[in-house]
This record gives C-alpha cells, structure tokens and sequence, in this order.
C-alpha cells in the first residue's frame, strides 16, 4: 500500500484522494496500483453506489505522472517506465468501463495523468480553479493516456491543437467543450461532496443543482482560427499555415510550436487521426501503450525532461531537430503493434 492516496468509503460512496501534495499529487506507479485494486474490490461490493475522486490537501488536482522516474528508467532501458504505463492504462481502462458513477473534482492543475483519471468518470466537476492541459510534447512525450480517444473527440480541431501546443484550459473551456460535465465554486465542493455521500443516487441533481457559471476563458475566440490554422495531420502543413496567416495569434502558435519536440508532434498527430478511428478505448490503451514502450527510450523524452524539468533552462535540443528529419519510417516503427507477450492488456 501507499500513502500517496487516501483511500475510504464512506457510506455508500467510495473515495480515492491523491495526497502526494509535494509533486502536485503526480501519479506513481503504487497509487495507480492501489487505485486500480480499490476499484476491482468496490466494483463487485454492493454496497457501494458511487466512486468519488479528489486530491487531499494543496493545489492541483493532479499534474501527471512521475516523470523523473520514466526518463531515468528510460535511460536504463525502460523496464520501470513500462511497468507504471501498464498499470497506469489498466488503471484508466477500469475508470472508463466502471459500471458505477464516478465523479471526478478537476480542481486546479489537471494535466496529463489527471486528465487520464478524470475524464473517464460520469461526471467531471470543474472550477475557476481548473488548468486542463496536455502538454506533453514539450518534453518529447505525447498525449497519452487515452488523449488519442478523448482529443481526438473534441469538436473541430481542438483536439489537435491543444496536442500540439499543451495549452491551458480553464474550467469554462472545459465545461463548453464537454471536458467537464459540470461547474461548481472551488468553496461549494466541500459542501457538495458531503451531499453525494448522503444522496448517492441524486448525483445528477446534486450537481446541478450547485452548477455555477465560471469565468469565461479565451479558447471560444479562437475557433475559427484553430480548424483553419490546425486543419491538417500533417505538421508541415500546420507550420506553413501558421508561417502564412500574418495574425498576432497565429504568431503566437508558431513560436510555441518552435519550442516542442517535432518527433512529438508528429507522434501527436498520428495518434489523434488512428485515435478517431479505433473500436473501443482497450485498442486506444493497447497502442498508446506501444507507442509509449518506444517513445520512453528516444532521444527526446530525455532531452526534454532535462530541459524542463531538471536543468530547466528551456533550451531543449531536439533528434531530429525538424520536421523534415521525422519520417514515416520512424513513426511507422513507434506505432507498430507490440509482440503477443508484451502488449498491453486490460487489468
């Protein structure tokens, strides 16, 4: 067991709290674990009606996973990166397919793993504290778990663009792009919690009832400008249309582009358009999966966690270093299925 999250039932409701306040409760592979374990064990309880999820204490909601231990297992070959991926993804498989309501409090920094254990459940409460992003190709990742299947489902070309460039959500583009089910006060939550404990089977009520309008966030500006600039799967054509608009806005996107891990964003872009298309989410996992095994030991995922999150200089130094150098041949080797005895499985 750990102690990185507080695991209760309380009444006819089951909690699971990250409580790992120090790293922004970023998921390990013992918390995906326990939680995965909680879950097999309440979903044959009767007595269990509902599933809650939460942090703890401090801000954040969950800023990911542990990425100081995948780029030093990928430095080593890998063995632990795919260890947690495995567990990890059977932990996001089991939210999605739960047969119980889950209802999941994206409140403050929700990013990367918190995405992949938040937008799973029935309901998904934002607040004005709600940052939303996948913002992995910064450091030479991608949007994993399930961002294939859920950016890929967003309207227009949202999807990719938020892939591409990791920008932040709040929690009303959350809510009007169906990220989040419902808004409610950050000072409401407590009060709203202690009312789905006791009404466990009023969920949908609770919720509304307490539903709040959040303040407006910029994404709704731009709309037009993200299906026309972000229109195609190939990241040439995105960079040319960013090159050619002549806008403020436009500029912007291309001079955050300039900084991310073309291997990513090509990676990124494969796997929104193959996301779109798969039968079910245990396909989406299976080759996110893949693609993680590969990605974890690449150049980049290195390069770039030790430009942003350990020497943080910001000035990562990208393999390949454009565009052009990323073929089809590598990608084509990063996306291929994995052998029988290695391929992921549901839990």
């Amino acid at each position: 067991m750990t102690n990185d999250v507080i695991i209760t039932t309380e009444g006819k409701v089951a909690r699971l709290r990250l409580n790992r306040p120090q790293a922004l409760h970023a998921l390990n592979t013992a918390m995906c674990a326990a939680m995965l374990e909680a879950l097999q064990r309440w979903e044959a309880d009767p007595a269990i009606e509902a599933v809650m999820i939460d942090h703890a204490e401090g801000r954040g909601f969950c800023a990911g996973g542990d990425i100081r231990m995948l780029a030093a297992s990928g430095a080593q070959g890998g063995d632990e990166a795919r260890g947690f991926f495995r567990t990890e993804y059977q932990l996001n498989h089991k939210l999605f397919t739960y047969a119980k309501p889950i209802v999941a409090f994206m409140d403050g920094i929700t990013m990367g793993g918190g995405v992949g254990i938040s937008q799973p459940a029935r309901f998904r409460v934002a607040t004005e504290n709600t940052r939303f992003a996948m913002p992995e190709s910064g450091i030479g990742l991608f949007p994993d778990v399930g961002g294939g299947w859920y950016l890929a489902r967003l309207p227009g070309r949202t999807g990719q663009y938020l892939a591409l460039t990791g920008a932040r959500l709040n929690g009303h583009d959350c809510l009007n792009l169906g990220l989040a089910t419902h808004a409610i006060a950050a000072d409401e939550l407590d009060i709203v919690k202690e009312l789905l404990i006791r009404y466990p089977r009023d969920i949908e009520t609770t919720l509304s009832d307490k539903n709040t309008l959040l303040p407006r966030g910029t994404l709704f500006d731009h709309l037009e400008a993200i299906d026309r600039l972000f229109a195609s799967d190939h990241l040439e054509d995105v960079l040319a249309a960013l090159d050619t608009d002549g806008g403020d806005w436009a500029a912007q996107q291309r001079a955050t582009l300039a900084t991310k891990s073309p291997q990513a964003m090509k990676v990124a872009l494969r796997q929104l358009k193959e996301g779109a298309t798969m039968p079910d989410f245990a396909a989406e996992m299976r080759q996110e999966f893949a693609i993680a095994a590969r990605v974890v030991v690449l150049p980049d995922f290195q390069e770039g966690v030790r430009a942003v999150i350990i020497d943080k200089d910001n000035a990562p130094k990208w393999n390949p270093a454009s565009p052009g150098g990323v073929t089809g041949a590598m990608l084509d080797a990063i996306f291929a299925p994995l052998p029988e005895g290695e391929a992921w499985t549901p839990a």
